[in-house]
Protein backbone atom coordinates (compact mmCIF):
# COMPACT_ATOMS: atom_id res chain seq x y z
CA UNK A 1 0.00 0.00 0.00
CA UNK A 2 1.28 3.64 -0.29
CA UNK A 3 3.00 5.22 2.15
CA UNK A 4 1.71 8.17 4.29
CA UNK A 5 4.44 11.10 3.20
CA UNK A 6 4.27 14.29 4.77
CA UNK A 7 5.58 17.50 2.80
CA UNK A 8 6.17 20.74 4.16
CA UNK A 9 4.35 23.53 1.74
CA UNK A 10 3.51 27.56 1.84
CA UNK A 11 0.91 29.57 0.36
CA UNK A 12 1.93 30.94 -2.77
CA UNK A 13 1.43 34.52 -3.10
CA UNK A 14 2.15 35.60 -6.30
CA UNK A 15 1.65 34.19 -9.77
CA UNK A 16 2.88 34.25 -13.51
CA UNK A 17 5.82 32.87 -15.11
CA UNK A 18 8.56 34.44 -13.89
CA UNK A 19 7.11 33.30 -10.23
CA UNK A 20 6.89 30.04 -11.04
CA UNK A 21 10.44 29.88 -13.01
CA UNK A 22 11.75 31.65 -9.83
CA UNK A 23 10.33 28.89 -7.26
CA UNK A 24 11.90 26.03 -9.46
CA UNK A 25 15.26 27.81 -9.58
CA UNK A 26 15.32 27.51 -5.82
CA UNK A 27 14.09 23.48 -6.01
CA UNK A 28 10.46 24.37 -5.23
CA UNK A 29 7.01 23.18 -7.18
CA UNK A 30 3.98 25.04 -7.59
CA UNK A 31 0.92 23.11 -7.17
CA UNK A 32 -2.86 23.59 -6.50
CA UNK A 33 -4.62 21.91 -3.62
CA UNK A 34 -8.63 21.39 -4.26
CA UNK A 35 -11.70 19.01 -3.43
CA UNK A 36 -14.45 18.67 -0.84
CA UNK A 37 -16.14 21.85 -1.88
CA UNK A 38 -13.10 23.94 -0.86
CA UNK A 39 -11.79 26.76 -2.89
CA UNK A 40 -8.29 25.69 -5.03
CA UNK A 41 -5.20 26.23 -2.57
CA UNK A 42 -2.04 27.44 -4.67
CA UNK A 43 1.14 26.42 -2.50
CA UNK A 44 4.71 25.98 -2.98
CA UNK A 45 6.21 22.15 -2.02
CA UNK A 46 9.88 21.09 -1.35
CA UNK A 47 11.14 19.84 -4.81
CA UNK A 48 13.15 17.16 -4.22
CA UNK A 49 10.88 15.77 -1.27
CA UNK A 50 7.68 15.73 -3.67
CA UNK A 51 9.96 14.10 -6.69
CA UNK A 52 11.00 10.88 -4.47
CA UNK A 53 7.20 10.93 -2.46
CA UNK A 54 5.76 10.42 -5.99
CA UNK A 55 7.65 7.99 -6.97
CA UNK A 56 5.67 5.98 -5.17
CA UNK A 57 2.37 5.40 -7.51
CA UNK A 58 -0.97 6.63 -5.84
CA UNK A 59 0.98 7.88 -2.82
CA UNK A 60 -0.80 8.82 0.04
CA UNK A 61 0.54 12.67 1.16
CA UNK A 62 -0.04 14.63 3.88
CA UNK A 63 0.71 18.39 3.46
CA UNK A 64 1.16 20.35 6.11
CA UNK A 65 0.91 23.94 5.38
CA UNK A 66 1.80 25.95 8.86
CA UNK A 67 0.90 23.58 11.06
CA UNK A 68 -2.21 22.24 9.49
CA UNK A 69 -2.33 18.78 8.02
CA UNK A 70 -4.63 17.95 4.77
CA UNK A 71 -4.17 14.03 3.34
CA UNK A 72 -4.10 14.53 -0.54
CA UNK A 73 -3.20 12.58 -3.89
CA UNK A 74 -1.42 13.77 -6.78
CA UNK A 75 -3.98 13.71 -9.49
CA UNK A 76 -2.17 15.28 -12.28
CA UNK A 77 1.75 15.83 -12.24
CA UNK A 78 2.95 17.91 -14.83
CA UNK A 79 6.67 17.16 -15.69
CA UNK A 80 8.86 19.06 -18.19
CA UNK A 81 9.34 17.06 -21.41
CA UNK A 82 13.27 16.61 -21.25
CA UNK A 83 14.57 17.99 -17.93
CA UNK A 84 14.49 16.08 -15.09
CA UNK A 85 12.07 18.13 -12.80
CA UNK A 86 8.19 18.72 -12.04
CA UNK A 87 6.53 21.38 -13.32
CA UNK A 88 3.26 21.77 -11.45
CA UNK A 89 1.00 19.02 -9.44
CA UNK A 90 -2.21 18.83 -9.02
CA UNK A 91 -3.36 17.37 -5.30
CA UNK A 92 -7.00 15.96 -4.54
CA UNK A 93 -7.78 16.37 -1.12
CA UNK A 94 -9.10 12.98 0.36
CA UNK A 95 -10.91 11.84 3.65
CA UNK A 96 -10.57 8.80 5.81
CA UNK A 97 -12.79 6.17 4.99
CA UNK A 98 -14.31 7.63 1.40
CA UNK A 99 -13.26 5.82 -1.95
CA UNK A 100 -11.77 7.33 -5.12
CA UNK A 101 -10.89 6.10 -8.81
CA UNK A 102 -7.35 5.84 -9.55
CA UNK A 103 -5.19 4.40 -12.36
CA UNK A 104 -3.03 1.49 -10.39
CA UNK A 105 -0.31 0.30 -12.67
CA UNK A 106 0.10 -3.39 -13.85
CA UNK A 107 3.21 -5.50 -13.21
CA UNK A 108 4.00 -8.80 -14.61
CA UNK A 109 5.94 -11.96 -13.08
CA UNK A 110 6.54 -14.89 -14.34
CA UNK A 111 7.70 -16.42 -17.77
CA UNK A 112 5.56 -17.84 -20.35
CA UNK A 113 6.02 -20.99 -22.32
CA UNK A 114 8.92 -21.19 -23.92
CA UNK A 115 8.84 -20.00 -27.39
CA UNK A 116 6.10 -17.99 -26.57
CA UNK A 117 6.41 -14.00 -25.99
CA UNK A 118 3.39 -11.89 -23.84
CA UNK A 119 2.24 -8.57 -24.90
CA UNK A 120 1.02 -5.84 -22.30
CA UNK A 121 -2.03 -4.59 -24.23
CA UNK A 122 -2.48 -1.63 -21.19
CA UNK A 123 -0.12 -0.93 -18.55
CA UNK A 124 -2.90 0.16 -16.00
CA UNK A 125 -6.21 -0.72 -14.15
CA UNK A 126 -8.93 1.98 -13.54
CA UNK A 127 -9.81 0.90 -9.83
CA UNK A 128 -12.19 2.22 -7.05
CA UNK A 129 -10.22 1.83 -4.12
CA UNK A 130 -10.41 3.55 -0.10
CA UNK A 131 -8.17 6.80 -0.52
CA UNK A 132 -6.51 5.98 2.66
CA UNK A 133 -5.48 2.36 1.11
CA UNK A 134 -4.51 2.68 -2.67
CA UNK A 135 -2.68 0.08 -4.04
CA UNK A 136 0.67 1.43 -5.40
CA UNK A 137 0.26 -1.72 -8.50
CA UNK A 138 -1.72 -5.16 -8.96
CA UNK A 139 0.77 -8.29 -9.65
CA UNK A 140 -0.45 -10.07 -13.03
CA UNK A 141 1.45 -13.75 -13.13
CA UNK A 142 2.39 -15.10 -16.46
CA UNK A 143 3.63 -17.94 -15.28
CA UNK A 144 3.02 -21.21 -18.36
CA UNK A 145 1.00 -19.37 -20.41
CA UNK A 146 0.17 -20.64 -23.65
CA UNK A 147 0.26 -19.72 -27.42
CA UNK A 148 -3.21 -18.04 -27.13
CA UNK A 149 -3.71 -17.78 -23.39
CA UNK A 150 -5.49 -14.23 -23.23
CA UNK A 151 -6.13 -12.57 -18.99
CA UNK A 152 -9.00 -9.76 -19.45
CA UNK A 153 -9.51 -6.88 -16.60
CA UNK A 154 -12.04 -9.10 -14.93
CA UNK A 155 -9.35 -12.04 -14.52
CA UNK A 156 -7.19 -10.04 -12.59
CA UNK A 157 -7.54 -10.24 -8.75
CA UNK A 158 -7.40 -6.67 -6.86
CA UNK A 159 -6.66 -6.05 -3.32
CA UNK A 160 -8.61 -6.53 -0.79
CA UNK A 161 -11.32 -3.28 -0.85
CA UNK A 162 -10.67 -2.44 -3.93
CA UNK A 163 -12.87 -2.87 -7.40
CA UNK A 164 -12.30 -2.64 -11.06
CA UNK A 165 -13.72 0.67 -12.82
CA UNK A 166 -13.12 0.09 -16.26
CA UNK A 167 -14.45 -2.47 -18.61
CA UNK A 168 -14.03 -6.29 -17.53
CA UNK A 169 -13.91 -7.36 -21.23
CA UNK A 170 -10.46 -5.48 -21.76
CA UNK A 171 -7.18 -6.83 -22.87
CA UNK A 172 -5.05 -7.09 -20.60
CA UNK A 173 -2.26 -9.70 -21.75
CA UNK A 174 -2.15 -12.13 -24.32
CA UNK A 175 0.49 -14.55 -25.19
CA UNK A 176 2.03 -15.20 -29.01
CA UNK A 177 4.35 -16.87 -30.95
CA UNK A 178 6.73 -14.82 -32.68
CA UNK A 179 6.56 -15.84 -36.68
CA UNK A 180 8.35 -14.70 -39.93
CA UNK A 181 6.43 -13.37 -42.89
CA UNK A 182 7.63 -16.67 -44.93
CA UNK A 183 5.66 -18.81 -41.59
CA UNK A 184 2.81 -16.36 -41.79
CA UNK A 185 2.36 -16.97 -45.65
CA UNK A 186 2.89 -20.90 -44.77
CA UNK A 187 -0.18 -20.81 -41.81
CA UNK A 188 -2.29 -18.50 -43.90
CA UNK A 189 -5.76 -20.97 -45.29
CA UNK A 190 -5.46 -22.13 -48.48
CA UNK A 191 -6.96 -19.36 -51.21
CA UNK A 192 -5.71 -16.21 -48.87
CA UNK A 193 -3.49 -13.94 -51.14
CA UNK A 194 -0.29 -12.82 -48.87
CA UNK A 195 -0.79 -8.99 -48.56
CA UNK A 196 1.54 -7.40 -51.72
CA UNK A 197 0.45 -10.10 -53.71
CA UNK A 198 -2.39 -9.73 -55.40
CA UNK A 199 -3.36 -9.20 -58.92
CA UNK A 200 -2.95 -6.02 -60.05
CA UNK A 201 -0.37 -5.08 -57.48
CA UNK A 202 2.26 -4.83 -59.41
CA UNK A 203 3.13 -1.14 -61.71
CA UNK A 204 0.16 -0.26 -63.34
CA UNK A 205 0.40 1.64 -66.22
CA UNK A 206 -0.82 5.63 -66.52
CA UNK A 207 -2.96 7.68 -68.80
CA UNK A 208 0.76 8.99 -69.79
CA UNK A 209 2.03 5.89 -70.79
CA UNK A 210 -0.83 4.85 -72.95
CA UNK A 211 -0.14 8.29 -74.57
CA UNK A 212 3.57 7.15 -75.68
Amino acid sequence: MADKLTLAAEHRTEFGKGYARRIRANDKIPAVLYGHGTAPDHIVLPGHETMMALKNPNALLTIDIEGKKTLAVAKDVQRHPIKPYIVHVDLLIVKKGEKITVDVPVHLEGESAPGTIHVLEINSLEVLAEATHLPEYVTVSIEGMEEGDKLLAGDIKLPQGSELEGDPEQLIVHISVPRTAAEEEAAAPEGDVVPGTEEGDGPSESPADDEN
